[in-house]
C-alpha cells in the first residue's frame, strides 16, 4: 500500500500542475480570445475597403466621365504627370469634375441668396406677363467669385485697367 500511496502522492503534484495549466491555458486562450476579434476585425475592415477599391477600379474601366480624356490628358501633360494607367486618368477627371461641380454648386446658392435678398425689387421690375422669369435663376461673375473664394480661389476682376 505504501507503493500505492506514493504514486497517489507522485501523480498528485502532476494532476496539480495539469490542472494549473490548463487553467492558465484557458486564460490565455481567452485573453487570445479577446484580442483575436481586434485584429480580426481591422483585417476584416481592410478586406471591405480592399474589395470596394477594386470594384470601383472596375466601375472606371466602363465610366466615361464628363470631361473628355483627351483634355484630361491634354492638363496632364500640361503639368508634367505620366502614367498609361486610363483608370487612373478617369479617376482624376471624376475628381475634377466634382469639383467643377461643387463650385456651381456654391455659386448657384449665392445666386439664390442674392434674389431672395433683393426680394419686392426684382418682382418688381419683372414685365407683367414673364411668369416663368420668377423661377430662373441667373448666375453672375460675383456669385462665382464668392464661390470660388470659398475654394481659396480669387477670380475677381480688377476695379479699373490702367
Amino acid at each position: 500500500m505504501s507503493t500505492f500511496t506514493s504514486q497517489q502522492s507522485a501523480e498528485s503534484p502532476q494532476a496539480a500542475t495539469s490542472t494549473q495549466a490548463s487553467t492558465t491555458n484557458a486564460a490565455a486562450s481567452s485573453s487570445t480570445q479577446a484580442q483575436a476579434p481586434q485584429p480580426t476585425r481591422q483585417a476584416a475592415e481592410e478586406a471591405r475597403k480592399d474589395r470596394t477599391l477594386a470594384e470601383f477600379m472596375l466601375m472606371l474601366d466602363e465610366y466615361e466621365p464628363l470631361i473628355p480624356n483627351e483634355v484630361t490628358d491634354y492638363y496632364l501633360q500640361r503639368v508634367g504627370f505620366e502614367c498609361e494607367d486610363v483608370r487612373l486618368k478617369r479617376l482624376l477627371s471624376l475628381a475634377a469634375q466634382k469639383f467643377v461641380s461643387d463650385i456651381a454648386a456654391d455659386a448657384y446658392q449665392h445666386a439664390r441668396i442674392r434674389t431672395n435678398a433683393q426680394g419686392g425689387r426684382a418682382r418688381a421690375n419683372q414685365f407683367p406677363g414673364s411668369s416663368k422669369d420668377k423661377t430662373r435663376t441667373t448666375l453672375t461673375m460675383d456669385d462665382l467669385s464668392a464661390a470660388l473664394a470659398e475654394y481659396g480661389i480669387n477670380a475677381r476682376k480688377p476695379e479699373f485697367y490702367l
